[in-house]
């Protein structure tokens, strides 16, 4: 997992080439404007989820675990709670892996908890078990969903 702003986009850029294609894309358009719903950057290689959310409790967020992406979290209005735990410690699932998805849910609630404000990411990665949309009311974000 990767804690940032949109201010450090040149290193984050760094990370290999679609994120470069990604932070590229982010300093040439207006997310903030631009409509709700998918965003193709390059196909099912990387593509942008530009959502308004209704934030849950800690209580309702389920832990989920992606294999085929990465999740880049960039909020843009509001504030946002996100949970954490690393994959090697998760031990009880609900359901099975769906590979169409790309997700799988856990049981388990995250152990450490961090809040993000406009302009703030997280990414992460497939060890990373994630509980994102914790907030109250709605908020607007964008996952870049980045293929591994």
């Amino acid at each position: 997992m990767i804690l940032s702003n949109l201010n450090n986009a040149a290193e984050l850029s760094k990370l290999g080439p679609r994120f470069k294609q990604l932070f590229d894309y982010l300093a040439s358009h207006d997310i903030l404007s631009a409509p709700l719903g998918r965003i193709d950057i390059d196909g099912d290689n990387l593509y942008i989820s530009n959502v308004l959310q209704e934030g849950k409790t800690r209580e309702e967020r389920k832990l989920e675990i992606h294999r085929k992406y990465i999740d880049v979290q960039v909020l843009l209005e509001g504030t946002e709670m996100m949970g954490w735990k690393p994959l090697e410690e998760i031990k009880s699932y609900e359901g099975e892996y769906s590979a169409e998805k790309d997700i799988r849910f856990s049981t388990e609630k995250a152990d450490t908890y961090f809040t993000l404000r406009a302009g703030q990411l997280a990414i992460f990665y497939p060890e990373d078990g994630h509980a994102p949309a914790i907030a109250e009311g709605k908020f607007r974000k964008f996952i870049a969903k980045v293929r591994v």
